[in-house]
């Protein structure tokens, strides 16, 4: 294809699904004091109305930072698997619309292509999720000829630690490849100490503040500086902590760190899903683009405020113009500042 021929600027490498999202009308919340421990429940048994179904291919963490970056006019790749079925061929027409070729994309012969449902009631949801166990492979000649300039690393299939300490391994011996780790439910689970050498081969960590805590073994810890600290003796240099409604808290080469609010909503949100996903690869698009770090930072906020406009994760993610224009007319008080 016309767009495998240019020089390689991202290369996303996880999983991907369709989410078939299905918005509830019949249900209700219950949330703890402080509102940050929520169920939902339905009636059992009963048969459960809802509002709208919506089937949306090529998502997930790594489906949606490489349409992210491939609108903001990165030559973006992804390495992935799906199955040889017609959700497979769905996700792979996606990415072709994006521009976004099919170079890294593994075809299964066993193993069907990954669906997720999304529970969605007013602006929230819970995901019932299976990830099928692929045998994923660094393909490593394919590298070599085309030379990504980023790495973007998330969530992924269970019984993968070979595929991560032979990407740590061939990082290691390709330092001028920068390795962006947003890490997913089984990374997360599966600790720092086995994935040890990706964390140590990682230039930049993302996640929200609540994983940050659980990734680190500080339950309950709120001192971002101290959070911050603790993921720098694993490895990165640039870590970004998301923090909801609080908005994030960054830290670079030199240590310091800044928050960033949120970008204002200009309606309530419709659907958060992606937005985590908008705002960290946002920030590594926008440092592969050559932003600078600290403007870097507030491009990502903005494409996480249009992306909880739409349903799904990744219609509302924006072109660089667009986000150009939302930061040409931010509010004056949208800007980072030092925090520690």
């Amino acid at each position: 294809m016309w767009f495998s021929k240019k020089k390689l600027n991202f290369l996303a490498i996880g999983d991907v699904f369709i989410d078939t999202f299905i918005e509830l009308e019949d249900a209700q919340v219950h949330c703890d004091i402080n509102s940050e421990n929520c169920t939902i429940s339905m009636k059992w048994g009963d048969k459960i109305p809802y509002k709208n179904e919506w089937p949306i291919a090529g998502v997930g963490n790594a489906g949606n930072a490489a349409v992210c970056a491939a609108r903001l006019g990165l030559t973006t790749e992804l390495l992935t698997t799906v199955g040889n079925d017609s959700d497979g061929e769905k996700i792979k027409a996606v990415y072709t619309k994006e521009h976004i070729s099919d170079t890294f994309i593994e075809t299964s012969q066993s193993l069907p292509t990954n669906n997720a449902y999304v529970l969605l009631f007013n602006a929230e949801r819970s995901i019932l999720v299976k990830q099928f166990e692929y045998p994923y492979t660094l393909p490593v000649s394919k590298l070599e000829k085309n030379k990504p300039q980023w790495v973007y690393f998330t969530s992924i299939c269970n019984h993968t630690e070979k595929f991560h300490d032979d990407l740590a391994l061939w990082l290691k011996n390709h330092p001028d490849i920068k390795l962006a780790l947003q890490p997913g439910t089984f990374q997360m689970k599966i600790g720092t100490e086995v994935l040890k050498n990706i964390y140590a081969a990682s230039y930049a960590f993302f996640c929200n503040k609540e994983e940050a805590q659980r990734i680190l073994n500080l339950p309950g810890e709120e001192d971002y500086a101290k959070l911050h600290a603790a993921v720098r003796t694993l490895g990165p240099k640039l870590v970004v902590i998301t923090d909801g409604p609080n908005g994030i808290t960054v830290s670079g080469e030199d240590q310091a760190g800044y928050h960033v609010p949120m970008y204002p909503d200009p309606k309530p949100p419709v659907d958060r899903t992606g937005a985590g996903d908008a705002c960290s690869s946002t920030i590594i698009a926008a440092l592969g683009l050559g932003i600078p770090l600290e403007q870097a930072v507030l491009w990502g906020p903005i494409n996480s405020m249009n992306v909880v406009q739409y349903i799904g994760a990744q219609e509302g993610l924006l072109s660089r113009e667009k986000i150009e224009m939302y930061l040409k007319n931010a509010p004056a008080n949208y800007k980072a500042t030092q925090i520690f």
